[in-house]
């Protein structure tokens, strides 16, 4: 029997009007005028070292930005998350700029034990902190460079604008129109990569009004197995706006680790977006750490393409002050016997704003389908606030799916016994928001990862933190 489910929680009115930070509506003509500028940019976009297909890929895609304009409330994927706050103001691409930067500006970023790392700066491959790996086991580099290389050309043509959905997301389009240099990450089937790889994205202060577009590809060949962390850090409070996109492509048998950092600036903007195709008896595990920017969104869609295969969609977000902080996950079951396994978890403090909004789509063929998802929320204050919307839409008869979510204060009785054995009122709630957090955390099977992340988690509790 075909079933559909959904469900939201503190929804709100569709025709509510798009309010900005300081509630004053956003005029249509002030979104529309920015998409203007936007598109008119798009002629100083440097094209002429690029092959061909890429330019028609670049004009293809402000097309689809022209058409879209930015998204509204009205928008179902955005009627939690007001952009009018990113509209008051332009951002434009910025041209290739100092890469004075050393190596102990970005030591706090790096991770303990053999890595592989790639840094940029502002948008642009800063090559003497980078490792690049050209080996049989893996390619891990820029990706304007592997483009000029023969060995790696044909795999990115075949590979580069196949997922990212310009048609109906417009920061994807916008990203594809203006995308700058980034990491192309290719593991040759049946093979291990030699070290994991972590990507670091580093923005300073001359990044003031900058327009950041990231553009990452990521191909597993069948049976390859490989770690790459996308991490997005700030040097400095610029204001600044990050439009990243990476596509992930994972053949039968193969595993990819896939974990993002965003610990940008608070004055900054970010939207990362993510698409993955995955095919038979692979294994996907992607996780999301957001504590940064004043406003960020990451949207993670794959599609199980293959039998057999698993994905596993964990985040955590830390959010204080006025920080809005988004979640959106897709994950469409194609094919039989395929499991999805999704955990949210989020702490707001002060005025903060927390959105998730996850869909799991069964389709009819995709019988023996198991489906978990689930999204838990801490309120540190009266002042946070959190609209979260889990979904099943189920059209088999023969699956296993559930999903949930929670919203709620520190538990009372807890925080009663930590202080009934001596434990003062701050460090107490300290570590029962620790011991929440760490939950998702104790998921991650890289420990440099992990170890760093529960670090992060446990400052971030610190008393006036």
């Amino acid at each position: 029997m075909t079933q559909v489910m959904t469900d939201a929680v503190l929804a709100q009115d569709s025709e509510s009007p798009e309010i900005g930070r300081a509630g004053a509506p956003m005029p249509v003509a002030t979104r529309d005028a920015r998409t203007a500028e936007y598109v008119a940019l798009f002629d100083d976009v440097d094209r002429t070292s690029e092959p061909q297909w890429l330019g028609a890929q670049r004009r293809a895609s402000i097309e689809c930005f022209a058409t879209l304009g930015f998204p509204t409330t009205k928008n179902e994927d955005w009627h939690f998350t007001s952009v009018a706050s990113l509209l008051e103001q332009s951002y434009a691409p910025v041209a290739t700029g100092s890469l004075a930067l050393a190596e102990r500006d970005i030591e706090q970023f790096r991770f303990e034990g053999e890595w592989q790392t790639l840094v940029f700066l502002n948008g642009n491959f800063v090559a003497h902190l980078s490792d690049v790996e050209a080996s049989a086991k893996l390619y891990a580099g820029p990706l304007r460079r592997a483009l000029s290389d023969e060995r790696y050309a044909r795999v990115i043509e075949q590979h580069h604008g196949g997922l990212a959905d310009t048609r109906t997301h417009a920061f994807t389009a916008l990203n594809s129109a203006f995308s700058g240099d980034g990491a192309f990450v290719h593991a040759p089937a049946g093979t291990v990569a030699p070290r994991n790889v972590h990507l670091i994205f580093v923005s300073d202060d001359s990044a003031q009004g900058a327009l950041l577009s990231p553009r990452n590809l990521i191909v597993m060949e069948h049976h390859a197995e490989a770690t790459v962390v996308e991490s997005y850090v700030s040097l400095g409070n610029a204001n600044y706006l990050t439009n990243a996109v990476t596509e992930v492509y994972v053949a039968d048998g193969a595993r990819l680790r896939h974990y993002k950092i965003q610990r940008e600036s608070l004055r900054a903007y970010h939207v990362g977006s993510w698409y993955a195709n995955q095919g038979r008896d692979c294994a996907y595990e992607a996780f999301s750490f957001a504590v940064g920017a004043d406003l960020s969104r990451t949207n993670i869609a794959t599609l199980l393409d293959g039998e057999g295969s698993h994905v596993s969609l964990d985040g955590l977000y830390l959010v204080n002050g006025e920080q809005t902080v988004d979640h959106q996950t897709s994950v469409i079951h194609a094919k039989e016997s395929c499991t999805s396994h999704e955990l949210y978890k989020g702490v707001m403090d002060g005025e903060s704003h927390a959105v998730f909004n996850g869909k799991v789509y069964v389709r009819p063929e995709a019988q023996k389908t198991d489906g978990k998802q689930s999204n838990n929320n801490l309120l540190l204050s009266e002042g946070a606030r959190v609209d979260t919307k889990p979904q099943l839409e189920i059209y088999a008869d023969d699956v296993k799916c559930t999903h949930g979510a929670t919203i709620g204060p520190v538990d009372s009785t807890a925080l009663f016994y930590l202080k009934s054995r001596g434990i003062g009122p701050e460090i107490a709630l300290r570590l029962l928001t620790y011991a929440f957090a760490a939950e998702v955390l104790e998921e991650l099977t890289i420990p440099a990862v992990r170890d760093e992340l529960e670090k992060l988690a446990f400052e971030r509790f610190a008393v006036g933190a």
